[in-house]
């Protein structure tokens, strides 16, 4: 008798114990994981741009003078190029023809000098090769270098008019 007592008191206390387990709140179960890493990678391409190029400028003397222009070209480049770059400029022809028709006269654009605004000597310009009007190492501001032309030209003896011609700016990366 004592033996059934006993196997009927665990019986309800076994019964009361899963009541308990049953009726509570589950415990939560641990996530399985597994962990891993991923790299991001940016490649920043190398970038160069000529902006606020100045769009003409005059110089203006009798024959025999030298017409300077002092800042006459300004311009901005901006560049992430660690190595630099360099600013060249080149005439889109070998003279520059007179505005008035009829007028023959033409003034060869090797009369026109350039130099950079810190420079100290006057190149003449060319149709056939740029003349470099700036250089430099490293990369330039993140707002821009400003770049500042002083143009020259010995007037000619030609015939009273305007005389033009385009001139080329081009910024490379070195």
């Amino acid at each position: 008798m004592r033996a059934q007592h006993l196997v009927r008191n665990m019986t309800a206390a076994g019964a009361m114990v899963a009541g308990l387990v049953t009726v509570g709140a589950a415990a939560p179960a641990l996530a399985a994981t597994s962990p891993g890493t991923a790299t991001a990678t940016a490649n920043v391409q190398a970038s160069i741009t000529l902006s606020g190029l100045t769009p003409a400028f005059t110089l203006t003397g009798a024959p025999g003078a030298t017409a300077t222009g002092s800042a006459a070209v300004t311009m901005k480049v901006t560049t992430n190029n660690t190595l630099g770059y360099t600013v060249g400029v080149q005439a889109a022809a070998a003279t520059m023809p007179g505005a008035t028709a009829g007028n023959t006269d033409t003034i060869p654009v090797s009369a026109l000098t350039v130099k950079e605004n810190t420079g100290a000597t006057y190149t003449a310009l060319s149709a056939t090769a740029a003349v470099t009007v700036h250089s430099q190492n490293g990369k330039s501001l993140s707002t821009g270098d400003t770049i500042t032309n002083d143009m020259q030209m010995a007037v000619p003896f030609v015939n009273s008019d305007s005389y033009s011609v385009a001139l080329n700016y081009i910024a490379t990366t070195k």
